[in-house]
């Protein structure tokens, strides 16, 4: 893909206001380490963070979107009445339907004339809808478009804490590292063609994807039923066993019934992470899409100033920066004091490093962006 006339007017973000540190996170996994005898200090020294921030209790994921987007915007001084695109592109949603975009669209005043709708790809998403308004810009169907999202990682992360500490098992503890490196936030980009532009900076040449959908099971997010969980199966062993002794077999029959018909249908989101073969093909896939990415570009390895990636961990990201032969100065990242904010962490990582000064107007900049599935995609900017 290539572009002529597309540029990111701006990135607004919105930092989650609770921070959590490490420390305090794997204190609450106290009883899985006293089982395993294990010292204090693994999931700082296995992830390279000691803290992230996540959102109080109850906040709304268009709350977070529509603050976000809210930025961008007026750091560009546009109308949302003149945005002809919305894209919400989180992995968390406040609901099946309507599109949390919808609820962003009415909280920031967007046009009622202007296309909206929510796009999942894992962590890519907000890349994915970037690339979306581009495609829009350049067929003449849109001047402008903004991609929002929210990620929450609070809920996720409590329901991975009982879990581990339920079944005290180095498995589980593994599959659940991911999690316990997830951060919250929210992010805004507002895509323009070149004539809205005030500053004609952030220029998106193109970019580049590539996929390995063979490890669609390495890294999974989503419900799954209560039964035949170890919650479950308590319940159902247990439950109707103790009615039956105090009450007779037809009162645990008859409980053990109300179980089958109430707790099946009760669902529980879950997070499961295959962290080494995640590493291990992801970096792989990484490998063979930063080699398209710059034949598709014309760009040599040395004339790429800046690179922004996903901000996993301090292993992911020592190991894409060695695999792609990027110098480590070349590298701005955030997930030693933000973690993982899934779709939002890549772009509010672009955005503080602006800020701090580390993106120079005419810098050559690489989003690298690659997500659960295996999904890879690469983009270009001058900055």
């Amino acid at each position: 893909m290539k572009y002529d006339r597309v540029y990111l007017s701006s990135i607004g973000y919105e930092l989650a206001p609770v921070v959590v540190s490490t420390t305090e996170l794997e204190t609450r996994l106290q009883p899985m380490y006293d089982a395993h005898k294990l010292p204090m200090g693994q999931l700082e020294l296995l992830t390279g963070i000691t803290e992230r921030r996540w959102w109080e209790p109850g906040t709304r994921l268009s709350q977070g979107a529509t603050a976000a987007g809210r930025k961008a915007l007026q750091q560009a001084n546009y109308d949302p009445k003149n945005v002809d695109i919305l894209i919400y592109a989180g992995v968390c949603r406040e609901q099946y339907e309507p599109a949390t975009a919808c609820a962003v669209a009415a909280n920031l005043g967007i046009s009622r004339n202007a296309t909206m709708y929510d796009l999942s790809n894992a962590c890519l998403g907000v890349l994915n809808g970037v690339v979306e308004v581009a495609n829009r810009i350049e067929l003449g169907q849109a001047r402008a478009g903004l991609v929002v999202s929210c990620e929450s990682a609070r809920e996720i992360n409590d329901i991975a804490v009982d879990r581990v500490n339920d079944a005290k098992s180095l498995d589980v503890f593994r599959s659940s590292l991911a999690t316990f490196t997830g951060g919250s936030g929210a992010v805004g980009v507002l895509v323009t063609e070149e004539d809205v532009t005030r500053l004609k900076r952030r220029k998106l040449i193109g970019g580049h994807v590539r996929n390995a959908p063979e490890h669609n099971d390495l890294c999974r997010w989503g419900v799954r039923s209560m039964l035949p969980g170890a919650v479950g199966r308590a319940v159902e062993a247990k439950v109707p066993v103790l009615f039956e002794q105090v009450l007779g077999t037809q009162a645990g029959t008859l409980v053990k019934s109300g179980v089958d018909l109430g707790m099946k249908h009760v669902m529980m989101p879950f997070m499961e992470t295959h962290a080494g073969e995640v590493l291990k093909f992801g970096v792989d896939l990484g490998t063979k899409t930063w080699a398209g990415f710059l034949s598709k570009l014309g760009w040599a390895k040395e004339q790429i100033d800046k690179v922004i990636c996903h901000q996993v961990g301090a292993g992911h990201r020592d190991a894409i920066l060695k695999g792609f032969g990027i110098e480590n100065h070349k590298d701005f990242n955030t997930f030693a004091y933000l973690g993982n904010i899934g779709t939002v962490s890549l772009p509010m990582t672009a955005a503080i490093a602006e800020e701090r000064e580390f993106l120079q107007p005419g810098d050559r900049v690489g989003w690298l962006g690659i997500g659960s599935g295996l999904n890879c995609l690469m983009l270009g900017i001058e900055w």
